[in-house]
C-alpha cells in the first residue's frame, strides 16, 4: 500500500506541467499537432524584421519625404505585429519559432526607432534609456518566471504602452508635416506619455510577477 501510494504521488508530480497564470497571450495558445514553423504569421512576423532596415534607411538617410516613407514602414510593420498574433490564434499556428521571433522583431523594430530618433535629435537620449530598459528587464522577468514553469501574458497597460509608444514614434517622425498647422510639441507629449505608460507598465508586471 505504502509503494502504491508513494508511485501515485510521483506519477502525478511528472505528469505535473508548467502553471499558466493569467490569460494566454497571442503566442501562448495551444498549437495544432504538426503545424509547420513556415506558416503565414511567422512570415509575417520575418517580414516585419526585415521592414526594420528599410525603416532605419528612409528614416537616416537624407532623401526627400524619407520621413514619410520611415513613418509608412513603420506603421505597416506595426499592423503585422496584430495581423500575426490573430492569424495565429485564428488558425491555431502557434509555434516555438513564432514564441522566438515575435517578441524579438517587436524589440527591434521600438529599438530601432528610438535609437534612430535620438541620433536625428529628435527624442532624447533619456527617453530611450528608460523604455528601452524597461522592455529589457521585463524580459528578463518573462524568462526567469519561464524557467519556473509560469508564463506571464500581456496585460492591458502593457498593451496601452506599446499602443502608446507606436503613436508618439509616428508623431515624432511626421513632426515636420504637423507642425507648421500647430505649435504645440505633440510628439514631445505622446512621447511623455509613453514613457510614464511604460514604467507604470513595467512596474506593474514586478509588483504582480515578483
Amino acid at each position: 500500500m505504502v509503494m502504491n501510494a508513494r508511485y501515485r504521488v510521483k506519477l502525478r508530480t511528472k505528469n505535473s506541467g508548467p502553471r499558466v497564470l493569467g490569460r494566454k497571450s497571442r503566442r501562448q495558445t495551444d498549437a495544432a499537432p504538426g503545424v509547420s514553423p513556415f506558416n503565414l504569421p511567422n512570415i509575417l512576423t520575418v517580414f516585419r524584421i526585415f521592414l526594420v532596415p528599410v525603416f532605419m534607411f528612409f528614416l537616416l538617410t537624407r532623401i526627400q519625404y524619407g520621413n514619410y516613407l520611415a513613418a509608412g514602414v513603420f506603421v505597416v510593420a506595426a499592423l503585422t505585429d496584430s495581423l500575426d498574433g490573430y492569424i495565429a490564434r485564428k488558425r491555431k499556428q502557434v509555434t516555438k519559432l513564432g514564441t522566438i521571433l515575435d517578441p524579438l522583431a517587436d524589440k527591434l523594430l521600438i529599438t530601432s526607432a528610438l535609437v534612430s530618433l535620438v541620433e536625428l535629435g529628435q527624442v532624447a537620449a533619456w527617453v530611450a534609456v528608460v523604455i528601452l530598459g524597461r522592455e529589457f528587464a521585463v524580459t528578463g522577468l518573462r524568462a526567469v518566471k519561464a524557467e519556473e514553469g509560469v508564463i506571464i501574458p500581456a496585460g492591458v497597460l502593457g498593451k496601452l504602452k506599446t499602443l502608446s509608444q507606436i503613436v508618439a514614434i509616428i508623431l515624432v517622425i511626421l513632426e515636420d508635416f504637423y507642425h507648421p498647422l500647430l505649435a504645440w510639441p505633440i510628439g514631445d507629449w505622446a512621447m511623455y506619455l509613453a514613457v510614464v505608460l511604460t514604467v507604470v507598465s513595467g512596474l506593474a508586471y514586478f509588483w504582480r510577477w515578483k
